[in-house]
């Protein structure tokens, strides 16, 4: 069995499962991915907006008051990532690869890391959309992956499902 781990930043398109699909097809094993979808937390989200803003003292506290709120922006995130991890898995399935899939309130890389050793993972691709920034400092999931992993790892952009019409 040839595991390969994708982390993935949203929904796997058609057109990116495909592309997937056929970066394997002359294996002579065979292959199972495993479709990881980092999970954001909602009070850590909304904690390090207010300390950026250098505001956590005056709203801070009032943070307390808005729990029931944000227990119910996580279940949304939450059901949101699930179904991306979902429908990624019934696409990969959709084209006759043994898939499964899942998503993560861990940091992405250290999520990876563990899955790659739990899944016996032997490739890795992220799937991201373009981020220069991040990119040209390093500092993208692609090139952290590297650092911790001992597999091959393959950065994909993340391909537009409706082409642009000029």
């Amino acid at each position: 069995m040839y595991d390969v781990v994708l982390l993935v930043e949203q929904e796997l398109s058609e057109p990116d499962a495909k592309r997937v699909v056929e970066l394997h097809h002359d294996l002579p094993e065979p292959v199972t991915y495993h479709v990881l979808v980092p999970c954001h937390n909602a009070e850590a989200g909304v904690e390090a907006s207010i300390s950026a803003l250098g505001t956590a003292d005056l709203y801070g506290p009032g943070l307390a008051g808005q729990r029931q709120d944000l227990a119910e922006a996580q279940k949304a995130i939450d059901s949101e990532a699930k179904g991306c991890s979902g429908r990624s898995v019934q696409r990969l399935r959709d084209l006759g690869q043994s898939a499964q899939g899942g998503i993560t309130h861990e940091r992405p890389i250290d999520a990876l890391v563990a899955t790659v050793k739990q899944k016996g993972g032997r490739e890795v691709i992220i799937l991201t959309r373009q981020h220069v920034v991040a990119e040209f400092f390093h500092l993208d999931w692609t090139n952290s992956a590297r650092r911790h992993l001992g597999v091959p790892v393959l950065h994909l952009l993340e391909q537009d499902p409706q082409p642009t019409k000029a």
